[in-house]
């Protein structure tokens, strides 16, 4: 069960982010808190389907998962008696600050190298947990194979570019680890990755 600390270095300051993940008994899960606050509990089936979602920060809450081809939530304060608002949009999955979605999406995908698909997400981001449908392609651009003290390590990457801007990310994985993203930083982990989670 991979734990570390991934550090958040795209705002003013930066995040670190403690993480565990496993895979289950129908799945996988992750779960990673920050000290803003911000914390991040994703399962997803044997498909990699994301089935249960929460996410929180010190004023709102956002649980959600897939249905079908929807993706249904509820968003609330996390204090108060306020009714939820509820949503539902034709996408994949979430797409959030935290790097488990990258694994997530990725792992759902299947690509293999060389190969490319357009997905829709529903970004949320910031304090409020505001969301945003976005059209993305997912490429598969190679897998490089690192040796290490026990078993060779397979690093993935992957290019994200935003069908709406053009704008392309870079996001490099190993199993369910992301080793490297934009504004993501691996810092800390205390055993390999899952590499068949």
């Amino acid at each position: 069960m991979p734990r570390g600390t991934y550090l958040h270095l795209s705002g003013e300051e930066p995040l670190e982010e403690h993480f565990e993940c496993a895979p289950g008994p129908g799945g996988w899960r992750y779960v990673g808190e920050r000290p803003d606050g911000a914390r991040v509990d994703l399962t997803v089936d044997g498909r990699w389907r994301q089935i249960r979602v929460e996410l929180a920060t010190p004023s709102w809450l956002i649980r959600g998962g897939t249905a079908g081809h929807d993706l249904l939530w509820v968003r609330h304060p996390a204090a108060g008696d306020a009714a939820p608002d509820e949503h539902g949009v034709r996408a994949a999955g979430f797409l959030g600050d935290s790097p488990a979605f990258l694994v997530a999406v990725a792992r759902w995908l299947r690509l293999e190298p060389g190969r490319d698909a357009p997905v829709r997400l529903v970004r949320i981001q910031g304090p409020s947990l505001a969301a945003l449908t976005v059209d993305v392609r997912w490429h598969l651009a190679e897998i490089e194979t690192h040796q290490t003290e026990t078993v060779p390590l397979p690093v993935e990457r992957h290019e994200i570019t935003d069908l709406s801007t053009g704008e392309t990310r870079t996001v490099h994985l190993a199993g369910d680890v992301v080793l490297a993203a934009p504004g993501i930083e691996l810092t800390d982990l205390d055993s390999p990755p899952n590499l068949s989670p």
